[in-house]
């Protein structure tokens, strides 16, 4: 697949946009790559869950899908030992990142997945929900929680950089 200019997101990062109403702003201006897993984790959700926010199949249509091969979930834990502490959406997302050559974002909020990608090489490609929707100029219908915001993203970023871990 090429990458240039694609956005990889993860299911958090996808809920929390629809939830912001900033996803077809987004889809509509970008080219959204997910995987399969996190396809499979949008359409499991609990309706009856406290705080569930429904993703309807055409949200889920807007961005395009990627299966992996287990070879290529293989080769990724075999090149990250701490594999098995990312959730499976996330772990095949870092998998597909791993394995693109060009201009690529990495959009994700979860502090194991940032300490991954930076582990990965791939530390420079991730950015916060914040900023691909200033990107394209949207604003969220209310404000995003913490772990999508720059703020929160550059906090992390600069502890790891600094080898201070997370």
């Amino acid at each position: 697949m090429a990458a240039a200019g694609i956005v990889l997101v993860d299911t958090m990062i996808v809920i929390e946009a629809v939830d912001t109403s900033c996803w077809n702003a987004i889809t509509g201006q970008k080219r959204v790559v997910t995987v399969q897993e996190c396809e499979d984790e949008l359409r499991r959700g609990d309706p009856l869950t406290p705080g569930y926010v429904t993703v309807t199949d055409d949200d889920i249509a807007r961005c395009q899908i990627v299966v992996l091969s287990d070879a290529r979930r293989a080769e990724f834990q075999l090149s990250y030992s701490d594999a098995h502490r990312l959730d499976p959406g996330e772990r095949d997302l870092l998998a597909l990142a791993s394995s693109l050559q060009d201009d690529f974002k990495l959009c994700c909020c979860d502090k194991a997945a940032v300490v991954a990608a930076h582990a990965l090489g791939l530390l420079d490609h991730v950015v916060s929900l914040e900023a691909v929707a200033s990107s394209v100029g949207v604003r969220p219908r209310r404000a995003l929680k913490r772990q999508y915001t720059e703020q929160v993203l550059g906090a992390w970023r600069t502890s790891l950089l600094l080898g201070s871990g997370l």
